[in-house]
């Protein structure tokens, strides 16, 4: 990462509360209420990953040239010498990209909702005093639900063309069907009369590598050519897949949940959720999938639901210009997208509530309800596994479960919460080598190492040849009348095998499941069995067993516990094994906390150093205020801005010899009363705007926060008044405030930085970044690893 903070430095330069590069002819970075357009031009090297910190197209620049692109006349004329200047004023006249905000910088939620707030209630004002206005009023009212119809059309459309495609990709590596290359094994054989029910995989329309290539079906030739196709396209998807986000889309890496998380907590991540991120991540995430690497698909659904949300929110005006109005839409997107990668629509609600969410008023859970529905209802209409159903690994069991195998269940539990733990440091730890060395370097040659060895050790067991999902739905089997898995036959049992971690715990599962039923079957005169267990009657369901361990696994890796039982649950489709699931879930938490809080995906955002203040963290430490804000007793006094007695030379040099993300306003610096806060970027785009719009403003220019400029000689050079762009109500506390109830209030009230006074003195400031960087130096680790603010 030292390479990549290096050039974040001399691009932007390291800063304790904001960066921005900037000068008198204008800035560089994106802001957050433009328009949709971004750029891939400039890269830099973050999580793995390159990401884009290029300029984009969302916020207009300061130097605009047409005066069209502004309201009102005066400006026009004045500026073409047609009459008087006018004195700009942005309260009065509102600047373009003001209020907006920089690539990696963090919203402000107060400012934001209060900006929502005032437009509500100007639509609602206007909408008693003309039809016009009330037909404005309820389309407003109506674009949530319209916007939630769409994300959820657009992202059950996705998923189902993900699952057909994956599908037939996974197959494609085995063989190719004769009627139409564009059919999979099982399509292909439904449309053949001599296909039976227990050789349902065998048919005449489908035709092996081997036989196309050596017209062998069987022998050593045919297997070794099997062998070697397998691998080919294994590596072929694998190579396109890593070469596609490379080139196109670097944000289109990994699973992208914990870069949601940090979204909705309020950070910029430019171009993150736009539209070239949307197509190579769909693209890709079929060809990684269908490639035999061990990863799912639910994680990215995640963020393609997001994407689709993020895309959608810029055909609606009160979406695309507020920041937390959007994070609104991305909450449902993020349950949309569990929604369809789990079949659980329910689930997917909680799991935004429970997981990735960081504001979640009572509309958004409404709201995603309607929207996961919709998503659902989409899915299941296009049905892209021909069984009704909106997941490959649908099951239902009959039997019931008893309670003296509550104890299996805990057990299962147990072994989740270690599996969870170990996998959390195993992965984080090769995360970081990779950051830390040359590893790092090359994953064109990493992915294609990976591939090979997966695909060599998965051909020769026909169970990890198969897919992640249909693995899962073998070991969730319930071996009735009609099933013809070999599973139910115990002439094999799977092991050792490299898929992801929810596979893992059903193999657990399965195995317990297997050994509880042969022990019930050939004991069931022990006095456990007594009254409930009839000889040669099938007791145990092994199935249900994989099913919890499927969860137990998947809750110690993500600490998710009552989504991940309503979501287990809606696979099940009955009420009877919540019990079970509820104990593993909660025992593998339990187990996995034990041995560190965090689950993965809050361990991989403080990998990647994102300003993320976790809501579930606690803070018992007994330090004030005064032990964490700036300036500390050994730094330079705190820069600020006195209301009036600056020049705009001075304002400027104090910008551009600081990276402030903004500056307090004081009555004078000899008082230090405190009137309000300005945000540098509010402050340079008006400043540049002036120099451009408004006649005789110079560097000698007062520059004002009063509502009233001071009287002036008509000669003078004219003021410059910003009041309009100060926020006039900044949260403060004093300097003898706890800090537990600091982070508190930054949590609940989603704050960029608090100032702290003393009897109404300013003493200092408290940015997020600050109280993160003190939460881990108690925690005794690197105060330096937050790179962002």
């Amino acid at each position: 990462m030292s390479h990549f903070w290096s050039y974040w430095r001399r691009r932007h330069g390291a800063v304790g509360g904001g960066t921005v590069m900037a000068h008198r002819g204008g800035y560089s970075g994106g802001g957050g209420g433009g328009s949709s357009e971004d750029d891939d031009d400039e890269m830099v090297d973050i999580a793995g990953a390159t990401l884009d910190v290029s300029s984009t197209d969302d916020v207009p620049p300061l130097s605009l040239g047409g005066d069209e692109e502004y309201s009102g006349n005066s400006r026009g004329d004045a500026m073409n010498g047609g009459g008087p200047s006018k004195l700009v004023d942005p309260l009065e006249d509102p600047l373009p990209g003001v209020g907006t905000y920089e690539d990696f910088n963090t919203i402000d939620w107060v400012r934001e909702k209060r900006k929502d707030r005032d437009r509500h209630r100007r639509i609602t004002n206007n909408s008693k005093q003309s039809t016009g206005a009330l037909l404005v009023s309820i389309s407003d009212a109506f674009s949530g639900w319209l916007l939630m119809l769409l994300v959820g059309l657009m992202s059950g459309t996705l998923a189902g063309g993900i699952d057909i495609a994956t599908h037939w990709l996974t197959d494609l590596k085995s063989g190719v069907c004769l009627v139409g290359f564009w059919f999979n094994h099982e399509h292909c054989c439904w449309t053949s009369n001599e296909t039976t029910f227990q050789e349902r995989d065998r048919c005449p329309h489908w035709r092996s590598w081997a036989e196309l290539i050596t017209g062998a079906s069987e022998g050593s030739s045919a297997y070794v050519v099997n062998y070697l196709m397998y691998i080919f396209w294994a590596l072929l998807f694998a190579f396109l897949a890593v070469t596609l986000v490379r080139a196109f889309a670097p944000y289109a890496c990994g699973s992208g949940i914990p870069e949601i998380k940090t979204i909705l907590s309020g950070f910029i991540i430019r171009g993150y959720l736009g539209k070239w991120t949307l197509i190579i991540k769909t693209i890709t995430l079929v060809l990684a999938v269908s490639s035999g690497l061990s990863l799912g698909q639910e994680g990215p659904m995640v963020h393609v639901a997001c994407c689709c949300a993020n895309i959608l929110c810029y055909l609606f005006t009160k979406y695309r210009k507020n920041e937390v109005k959007r994070r609104e839409v991305l909450s449902a997107a993020a349950a949309v997208g569990v929604s369809v990668a789990f079949g659980a629509p329910i689930g997917g609600v909680l799991f935004s509530l429970e997981e990735v969410s960081y504001y979640f008023p009572m509309k958004t859970l409404w709201r995603s309800f309607f929207a996961a529905l919709v998503a659902a209802f989409t899915l299941r209409s296009l049905n892209p596994f021909g069984n009704s159903r909106m997941v490959l690994f649908y099951v239902e069991f009959h039997a019931p479960w008893h309670f003296v195998e509550l104890g299996p269940f805990i057990l299962l539990g147990i072994f989740g919460g270690l599996w969870g733990a170990l996998f959390i440091k195993a992965n984080i730890a090769w995360c970081r080598r990779r950051k830390s060395t040359r590893l790092g370097h090359y994953p064109v040659t990493e992915v294609l190492v990976v591939a090979a060895m997966t695909a060599l050790l998965a051909f020769p067991n026909s169970y990890t040849r198969m897919s992640a999902s249909q693995l899962i739905a073998e070991l969730f089997n319930d071996c009735s009348l009609l099933d013809s898995s070999q599973l139910c036959g115990y002439k094999q049992v799977p092991s050792g095998l490299f898929i992801p971690s929810m596979a893992v715990g059903a193999i657990a599962g399965r195995l317990l499941g297997v050994g509880m039923e042969q022990l019930a079957y050939y004991n069931h005169d022990w006095f456990i069995f007594k009254g409930w267990c009839t000889p040669g009657a099938d007791c145990i369901t092994p199935g249900l067993y994989a099913m919890v361990g499927a969860a137990a696994c998947l809750g110690g890796v993500t600490r998710m516990t009552v989504s991940l039982v309503v979501m287990m649950f809606e696979l099940t489709g009955g009420l009877e094994y919540i019990v079970p699931l509820m104990a593993a879930t909660m025992t593998s938490k339990w187990v996995a906390d034990a041995f560190g809080r965090e689950g993965i995906y809050e361990a991989h955002i403080r990998l990647n150093g994102y300003p993320f203040l976790e809501p579930k963290e606690g803070f018992e430490h007994s330090s004030l205020a005064l032990d964490v804000m700036r300036p500390r007793r050994s730094d330079p006094s705190l820069a600020v801005l006195t209301q009036k007695g600056m020049t705009l030379g001075e304002v400027e040099a104090l910008v551009e010899s600081t990276q402030y993300s903004g500056f307090p306003v004081v009555i004078s610096k000899e008082s230090q009363r405190l009137v309000g806060f300005v945000l540098r970027r509010d402050l340079l785009i008006s400043i540049d705007n002036a120099r451009q719009r408004q006649d005789g403003v110079v560097s000698a220019s007062q520059v004002v926060f009063t509502k009233h400029g001071p009287s002036q000689a008509p000669d003078a050079v004219p003021h410059l008044r910003l009041r309009g762009i100060m926020d006039l109500s900044p949260f403060t506390v004093t300097d003898h405030t706890p800090m537990d109830i600091i982070v508190d209030i930054f949590r609940k009230l989603g704050l960029r930085q608090c100032l702290v006074t003393h009897n109404g003195k300013l003493l200092g400031i408290i940015t997020k970044k600050d109280i993160l960087k003190h939460m881990a130096q108690i925690a005794n680790r690197d105060p330096d690893s937050i790179l962002f603010n």
